[in-house]
C-alpha cells in the first residue's frame, strides 16, 4: 500500500493561499486518479480535485477558478494550490486514490473570517 502525506496546511485569513503537498512512499504513476477531498466538522468528506496521469482535472463547484491540483510523477507528489480562500473551506483536506483506497493522514486547512 502506498503510503500519502500531506503536509502545507495551516491558518490563513479570508482571502489568502495555500499550497497543499502530499508526497506518497511509491510511485505515484501507477495510480491513475489522484485527488484531494476534505472533511469539515459535521461533514462527510467530500471531493474537492481530481487529476489523471494524463492531466484531466476535475473540481468541485465550490472550488472553481479558486484551487489548481497538479501532479508531479517523478517527484511522486501531488499538490494543491488554493487561493481566495473562504472560511468555508476550513477543513482537514486528504490527498488520496479513491479506487485503491489509500488515504494520507490529513492537513488542517483553518481560514478566518
Amino acid at each position: 500500500q502506498v503510503r500519502l502525506v500531506e503536509s502545507g496546511g495551516g491558518l490563513v485569513q479570508a482571502g489568502g493561499s495555500l499550497r497543499l503537498s502530499c508526497v506518497a512512499s511509491g510511485s505515484i504513476g501507477s495510480i491513475n486518479v489522484v485527488g484531494w477531498y476534505r472533511q469539515a466538522p459535521g461533514k462527510q468528506r467530500e471531493l474537492v480535485a481530481h487529476i489523471t496521469n494524463g492531466g484531466t482535472l476535475s473540481y468541485a463547484d465550490s472550488v472553481k477558478g479558486r484551487f489548481t491540483i497538479s501532479r508531479d510523477n517523478a517527484k511522486n507528489t501531488v499538490y494543491l494550490q488554493m487561493n481566495s480562500l473562504k472560511p468555508e473551506d476550513t477543513a482537514v483536506y486528504y490527498c488520496g486514490a479513491l479506487s485503491y483506497n489509500y488515504w494520507g493522514q490529513g492537513t488542517q486547512v483553518t481560514v478566518s473570517s
